[in-house]
């Protein structure tokens, strides 16, 4: 790697390391701690790359991107932030840095990223960054890899024409995603209209549907509950479309490559509303973001009402252990009763409790009796999930997740009980290793060998 890198960050630990690391490769590298100094060097023609982080004691990094673009247009700026949110990916991307990466930041990653920077130059200047507000209320939080790439992915492809696919379970923020592609991309000025399967009924449904869309965005929310006659006026209105047409995008908690290959969904839809699939990760797969998504619906909370709330440790815990089955909606409606009913600054962990009582939730299995089968406790366990639901059906993909329950459990044991050897493993189990390995990572589970087995 070869160049000079100028690196922005007012954390002393991130300077050094990306000094010694930028050094160790190849590259001559001035750091600082102060944006002004860093404007001040790209103003004097030094440096072939930027690494800057977002917030600066005398400034935001982002906010110079358009001034770092005029004076020296084509030269590379990778953002890195703490900032874990969606904006930073958005703004980062309407302001045309090369890269961003949050904080903590995968150092041989960077260094990839920064080789491929110094090697490319950007063909266009970039443009100025513009305030997005109304974003700051957005729930799409999170720093777990999962939320970083689709936030990444949402940036890419918030202004092109291709159609979008969005696909999780029910309160992922299927809708949320949809909306943020439009008001951050080029149409924002024009109409965001979601569709049902009623309006497109009738003769003049689908011609009505598209007047007022015009240019903007036309969103089919679940698509896949709609029956055939609906998905063939959806194929020929989209054939029919003119030039001032809206962007597509489609929201499913269903797998449609499924239902089309079933016969359920019409194939020339399906490959119509696919041009890029977005999944929205269920909230149980990325724990570690449920304490900043409470910390968030908390702040807004006391932004609304005036009302300081917080989480004591023991109900932090509870809130980070709980399986939320209606995922982010249902931990914001839960930590908005939790704003009211609550008289005292912190949460306690019996006021969690207490409300989530009430709530369906996809609990540890545990055993009965003692010598009680397990298909008897399984039994058991699935009836009172069921129940908890007051007569309304979980939300849908039910098989999925109580297998995943068991089958990872499963897994780690008998790893554990073979010393991690997966071949024994697989043995145990009575599956091939192939099949194993892709369990191993399509679970996350962590693998730890041993010297003897027990």
């Amino acid at each position: 790697m070869d160049g000079t890198v100028l690196v922005a960050d007012d954390d002393r630990t991130i300077r050094t390391v990306l000094t010694q690391a930028l050094t160790r490769a190849g590259c001559k590298v001035h750091a600082t701690s102060s944006l002004m100094t860093l404007m001040r060097w790209v103003e004097e023609g030094k440096g072939d790359l930027v690494i800057s982080d977002v917030i600066m004691p005398d400034g935001n990094g982002l906010d110079a991107l358009p001034r770092i673009s005029k004076m020296r247009p084509g030269l590379p700026v990778i953002v890195i932030s703490a900032q874990n949110t969606i904006m930073t990916a958005i703004q980062a991307a309407e302001a045309e840095a090369f890269d961003y990466l949050p904080k903590p930041f995968d150092l041989p990653d960077l260094m990839k990223r920064s080789a491929r920077a110094l090697e490319q130059k950007r063909r266009t200047p970039a443009r100025p960054a513009q305030s997005r507000e109304a974003g700051d209320d957005l729930p799409l939080v999170g720093r777990t890899a999962a939320m970083q790439a689709l936030y990444r992915l949402v940036a890419r492809v918030m202004n092109t024409d291709l159609a979008v696919l969005i696909t999780g379970e029910s309160g992922t923020g299927k809708s949320l995603i949809a909306k943020a592609i439009h008001d951050f991309s080029d149409r924002r000025s024009q109409p965001f209209v979601v569709a049902q399967a009623a309006d497109l009924a009738g003769i003049d449904g689908p011609s009505a549907l598209m007047a007022r869309a015009r240019g903007g965005s036309l969103v089919f929310d679940e698509v896949a509950d709609y029956d055939d006659e609906v998905q063939a006026r959806i194929v020929r209105m989209l054939d029919l479309a003119g030039d001032n047409a809206p962007r597509i995008m489609a929201t499913s908690q269903t797998d449609l490559s499924a239902r089309m290959e079933a016969g359920q969904f019409r194939q020339d839809l399906f490959y119509r509303l696919s041009g890029v699939t977005l999944h929205v990760p269920a909230l149980r797969e990325r724990v570690d973001d449920i304490p900043l998504l409470a910390e968030h619906f908390l702040a807004r909370g006391e932004r609304d009402s005036g009302a300081l709330r917080r989480l004591s440790g023991d109900a932090r815990d509870l809130v980070r252990a709980y399986s939320w089955p209606g995922n982010v909606r249902q931990l914001e409606n839960t930590l908005r009763r939790l704003m009211v009913t609550s008289s005292e600054t912190e949460i306690t962990r019996g006021e969690v409790e207490a409300v989530l009582g009430s709530q369906p939730a996809m609990e540890p299995l545990k055993g009965g009796g003692e010598g009680e089968k397990l298909s008897a406790s399984v039994a058991r366990h699935l009836k009172r999930y069921f129940d908890l639901h007051g007569g309304q059906l979980p939300p849908a993909g039910v098989y999925q997740r109580i297998l995943r329950e068991v089958e990872m459990p499963l897994i780690e044991i008998a790893l554990d009980a073979t010393a991690g050897n997966q071949a024994k493993c697989a043995d145990l189990l009575g599956i091939n290793r192939n099949t194993l390995r892709k369990k191993i990572t399509d679970l996350d589970i962590r693998v730890t060998r041993r010297r003897k087995l027990m």
